[in-house]
C-alpha cells in the first residue's frame, strides 16, 4: 500500500484504499472485491483493477490508479483541445495550451493532466514557471497515447 499513498501524495490528494481490498502480487498492486479475491489463485496473472507497479523501486502507476487519483488529486490542469491532442502524441505542454490550473504547483510537483471534458489524459511533472509563455511548464511522463505507440 505505501507505494500507492506515496504516489498519490505527489499530486497533493490523499489516497484512501481499504487495504483489504489492495492485493500485491510480484511488485504489483491490484484492487480486488472480497468475492473476486477468495476466488483467485496464488499464481494469477490479472485481476480486479491493475493498480500498478514498483520497478526498481519506482511505482509506476496504471491509467486505472490515475482515474481513482483523478477527484481527489490537487495538483491538475486543463489543457485545450490542440494541447490535450499534443499531449496524447507524447509532447510537453506549453502555458499557452493550459486552460486552468489546479493546486499549487511549483517545479517538481507531480501534476494530472486532464482535457476540458474532465478526462484524465496522464500526469507530468512541472518543469518551468507555469505563468511563462514560450517555454514548456509540463514535462510528459506517461499519457494515453502511451500503449498505442508501445512497440513489440
Amino acid at each position: 500500500m505505501k507505494p500507492l499513498t506515496v504516489f498519490g501524495s505527489r499530486f497533493g490528494g490523499r489516497v484512501a484504499l481499504n487495504p483489504e481490498f489492495v492485493l500485491e502480487r510480484a511488485q504489483r498492486y491490484y484492487l480486488l472485491n472480497p468475492t473476486l479475491r477468495k476466488v483467485t489463485r496464488a499464481d494469477f496473472f490479472y485481476a480486479g483493477f491493475y493498480l500498478g507497479k514498483v520497478k526498481n523501486g519506482i511505482f509506476f502507476p496504471s491509467f486505472n490508479f490515475l482515474n481513482i487519483l483523478a477527484p481527489i488529486a490537487a495538483n491538475k490542469v486543463v489543457l485545450d483541445r490542440k494541447a490535450a491532442w499534443l499531449f496524447i502524441c507524447g509532447r510537453d505542454i506549453f502555458r499557452k495550451g493550459i486552460v486552468k490550473l489546479m493546486g499549487s504547483q511549483q517545479r517538481g510537483d507531480y501534476t494530472l493532466v486532464m482535457n476540458e471534458f474532465g478526462e484524465c489524459l496522464g500526469f507530468g511533472v512541472v518543469t518551468g514557471n507555469l505563468e511563462e509563455d514560450g517555454k514548456v511548464a509540463i514535462r510528459n511522463v506517461l499519457d494515453v497515447g502511451d500503449f498505442l505507440r508501445r512497440e513489440f
